[in-house]
């Protein structure tokens, strides 16, 4: 049973007429049920949800994006938008990377995977600059600028000592005193391997103009 209240006149496709809870997508994901494309109607409402709410579930996203595979005519630019934003919003994990192997680029996506290049690559300076060109993408996360400055913050914001504690618990590789390796062991199986490369740059000039 569907964890999901339906309209009772609708046979196609699944309506929810309550809040999407991760509790109740997650029970769409079990087993051959998350390779049911009738379950993209609530993962749409959720992956926005997602965005509005500044929530994140990378396991619901990539089911999605799987489906697509699956039935390429259900493909929807602006959730595929919202998913690889989000992904960005999580780095440095390997989602971002997990996401880009499940799809083939368009116009669109390419801008974004340029921008994920640029934080990748830890080039914040430049993707300030592409960012406040495309100020769409951005619009469709609340609090998508906010979340990487963090991530600047993170990494441009350590001490020495701080930096090396944490490049050692997480296996990060350092190159010399200027660039660490962030390698992610999760990818070494997968056809697409990751790393983000840390310069380590003047903290104001990577945490964009606000």
């Amino acid at each position: 049973t569907s964890p999901f209240v339906h309209n009772s006149k609708t046979t196609a496709s699944l309506h929810p007429v309550m809040e999407v809870t991760k509790e109740n997508v997650h029970k769409l994901l079990v087993g051959i049920n998350r390779y049911n494309p009738e379950n993209l109607t609530i993962l749409h409402s959720y992956v926005e949800q997602q965005a509005n709410e500044r929530t994140y579930d990378v396991e619901a996203n990539l089911a999605v994006l799987k489906l697509y595979q699956f039935n390429p005519s259900l493909f929807q630019l602006n959730i595929v938008s919202i998913i690889l934003m989000k992904a960005l919003t999580n780095l440095p994990s390997n989602d971002f990377s997990l996401c880009r192997c499940l799809m083939e680029e368009d116009e669109q996506i390419s801008r974004i995977f340029y921008l994920g290049e640029l934080l990748e690559t830890c080039n914040f300076v430049t993707f300030w600059e592409e960012l406040a060109q495309n100020k769409d993408l951005s619009a469709k996360v609340n609090g998508f600028e906010e979340s990487i400055r963090d991530l600047a913050k993170l990494l441009g914001g350590l001490n020495e000592n701080e930096l090396t504690e944490i490049a050692n618990a997480k296996g990060w590789q350092r190159v010399d005193s200027n660039k660490i390796f962030l390698a992610n062991q999760e990818l070494n199986s997968n056809s697409k391997n990751m790393s983000f490369k840390f310069e380590i740059e003047n903290l104001a000039s990577i945490m964009g103009s606000g």
